[in-house]
């Protein structure tokens, strides 16, 4: 249900700027309005959670390690699986974003006969999540030509990369290829249908699924169907798009005429994903970094860990207790540090 849940939304934001555009003309609500408010949130919420998790106190020395940690100097230690060092840690950190070195060595359990547990490396999702995140960061980094004029070099260079299939002979009519195919723009599509599939297909998967899970991924498929389509299929002015896109970064904003209703369904999804992200699961962009178990070092027997929730006890001693329980102590056969003769002598002296 959650799948269906989500695939009514989705319609519903499909509907929402196509009859405000097209049937009620509110062009400047749904380009330069929603865009404004879908930033706003996203910063604010971004921020917000981002100090919560900050601010909160981490009472126990919990990092995740997966290897030897630095005890005895004959003892070789791992300095990335079990960081004992800001640079170990710094590494483990880069390994897990820019690789997801976790879910690589992850391992699937299986009870395919009686009593019998088989492990199995789910490389296919590693796969599937490592190439959605890169293609979506290539895709976020070329649309950076749309807010700035001069366009970066490194922006050009990343598209030159990205663009696969561009012919151009001679004659004008034999020209093939053009626009350039971004091939990072498909391979996302692919990746999120891929991901979306099998939380339908796995049963142990779809069990655990909720609305909230097919939610981003619809959007992030809209968002990606809307753009290849723009570019191949339903061509729009890109000059009267750009004119848009830098009128809201200068904060000088015009909504020029015949973008085309696909612009506006195109950026609808980009603001409804901008400002759900800050209270969804997307927020491991941040999570990620702010995590105790990823980013403490695996030192505890060289330091001790003190709880930042203690607060100032008053504590019985053993010296305190066997002070007033020393006779009762010996008569009952107790060893005590302190025999009774010497306590009553130091008694008399006082």
């Amino acid at each position: 249900m959650g799948i269906l849940y989500s695939l009514i939304a989705v319609i519903l934001l499909i509907l929402l700027p196509l009859v405000g555009v097209e049937g009620l003309g509110w062009n400047s609500l749904f380009g330069i309005v929603v865009p404004y408010m879908a930033l706003t949130i996203f910063v604010a919420g971004f921020i917000y959670r981002v100090l919560k998790w900050g601010s909160s106190p981490v009472p126990f020395h919990i990092p995740t390690v997966s290897g030897q940690q630095k005890s005895l100097s004959w003892i070789h230690a791992s300095n990335i699986d079990s960081p004992y060092t800001t640079k170990g840690v710094i590494a483990r950190l880069a390994l897990e974003v820019l690789f997801f070195r976790s879910l690589f060595w992850n391992e699937r359990v299986e009870l395919r006969r009686a009593y019998q547990l088989f492990y199995k490396r789910n490389l296919y999702l590693w796969l599937g999540g490592l190439v959605f995140h890169w293609c979506l960061f290539v895709i976020l980094f070329r649309h950076l030509r749309f807010f700035t004029e001069p366009v970066p070099w490194c922006v050009q260079l990343l598209e030159n990369i990205d663009s696969f299939f561009r012919i151009e002979i001679i004659y004008p009519q034999f020209q093939f290829g053009l626009p350039a195919v971004y091939l990072s723009g498909f391979v996302l599509l692919a990746a999120v249908v891929y991901l979306a599939i099998r939380r339908i297909v796995i049963p142990s998967v779809r069990y655990i699924s909720l609305a909230s899970d097919f939610f981003p991924l619809l959007l992030i498929f809209g968002i990606a169907f809307t753009g290849i389509m723009m570019r191949y299929v339903t061509k729009i002015d890109i000059n009267a798009a750009k004119q848009l896109t830098i009128g809201l970064v200068t904060f000088h904003p015009t909504v020029p005429e015949g973008i085309g209703a696909i612009f506006y369904i195109h950026l609808f999804f980009v603001s409804v994903l901008l400002a759900y992200f800050p209270f969804s699961k997307l927020m491991h962009l941040a999570g990620v970094f702010l995590s105790p178990t990823r980013n403490m070092l695996a030192s505890t027997r060289a330091y001790r860990h003190v709880n930042p929730w203690n607060y100032p006890v008053k504590v019985h001693t053993y010296e305190e207790y066997e002070e007033e329980f020393r006779e009762k102590m010996v008569e009952a056969g107790l060893p005590v540090d302190k025999p009774l003769e010497a306590s009553a002598e130091a008694a008399e002296k006082e």
